[in-house]
């Protein structure tokens, strides 16, 4: 039996992978195709690691046979060992590396949303500010970002606002994916600045909420019985609560198991607002399913957003001192003006850090067990 049966494993689902993705029924299906593309993408960090520890194993395994028959050769290769013994150590550390539990969501798309909280119209506009800097820092990795609903105020901000952001591609390395990045999002953001609505210059503290959902990439990832859904249709609305359509486009869906409600008005279709409505509705209900697993597993996966109370406040970005504080790191930066502009990677690398010592040391704990 190999020493990494788990990495074996993994080499035969990639080669089958492999043959899926050539068919003509998977072809056809652009769905599917990129579900096997992402697990392909995943796989393929293991594999390669995989193959260069089996060459390495192998190097060394016939160097020590001539080694041992003696001779000229004998000699030769002798002084070969000690480097080919380095190359197999640093192959196996590099092959456990890749083994580690993984966010197997890592290169999924996501669908955020910001939610305006305490604070009136002051959280509104923060809302928007947030929106915005997701958008840039979207823009800084060449991912896309479609607006999917949105309630505006009557001064430019956001009471809610959804959105999905997609990689133009499956990323070779699932750590490049959007999720891999905007899963530490989710929580409270907490601002504090002068609000525009503030005449005596006080500073004021208010927040909005982010969640951050994966993308579902096939509708049959979550089945969901037509009986399960109520689906009601009105009139949209806009700033004010006037009216913006004169017929009834806007859709709301809600889940009746979960009581998971999805309301969406941003289309004049009522055929397009439903079909954005079910991909938001999905998403949530699969978050709400891996929530309820982690709940009865703690200890698995409990580095990741989704093992987090979304109501505790996450970070907090003081305009008077131009700083931004993430309270889960400890990270403090004197660079607020530039993380709104989008410059986030300082702060999600501090939380991809700490996700990665705490897996870290789940795995030596385990290990030691």
């Amino acid at each position: 039996m190999s020493e990494f049966p788990a990495a074996e494993a993994a080499a035969a689902e990639y080669k089958d992978i492999e043959q899926q993705m050539a068919s003509p029924e998977v072809l056809a299906k652009p769905e599917k195709l990129r579900s096997l593309g992402r697990r392909y993408a995943e796989l393929r960090r293991v594999v390669s690691r995989y193959e260069r520890w089996v060459n390495a194993s192998t190097d060394l395994r016939e160097a020590q046979e001539i080694v041992d028959l003696g001779g000229e050769d004998g000699e030769l290769f002798a002084s070969e060992l000690p480097r080919l013994e380095a190359e197999l150590e640093e192959a196996s550390a590099d092959l456990r590396d890749a083994l580690l539990p993984r966010d197997p969501d890592d290169s999924r798309d996501v669908i955020l949303e910001v939610k305006a909280g305490e604070g009136g119209e002051e959280s509104a506009l923060f809302a928007a500010d947030l929106l915005r800097m997701y958008q840039r820092y979207a823009e800084a990795k060449g991912w896309s970002v479609q607006t999917l609903s949105k309630t505006e105020t009557d001064m430019g901000g956001y009471k809610d606002v959804q959105v999905a952001i997609k990689a133009k591609s499956v990323p070779d390395d699932p750590a490049d994916g959007v999720w891999a990045h905007l899963k530490y999002e989710a929580g409270v953001h907490r601002v504090q600045r002068v609000p525009v609505t503030e005449s005596q210059g006080r500073v004021h503290t208010s927040a909005a909420g982010v969640l951050v959902f994966a993308e579902v990439d096939e509708p049959e990832e979550v089945e969901l019985n037509d009986n399960d859904l109520r689906i009601d249709v009105y009139r949209s609305s806009g700033p004010g609560g006037q009216s913006v359509n004169t017929t009834d486009s806007a859709v709301r869906i809600t889940h009746l198991p979960t009581g998971i409600t999805v309301a969406m008005q941003d289309e004049k279709s009522q055929i397009k607002n439903r079909e954005a409505a079910m991909r938001i509705l999905r998403a949530r209900i699969r978050q709400a399913q891996l929530d309820e697993l982690a709940a009865k597993e703690a200890d698995q996966r409990r580095s990741q957003v989704r093992t987090v109370d979304r109501s505790e406040r996450v970070r907090t970005y003081n305009f008077p001192e131009n700083r931004i504080a993430d309270h889960r790191t400890g990270y403090k930066a004197h660079n607020l003006d530039a993380v709104l502009e989008g410059d986030l990677d300082a702060v999600i690398d501090s939380l991809r850090t700490m996700d990665e010592e705490e897996r870290l040391q789940a795995a030596a704990e385990e290990s030691d067990a």
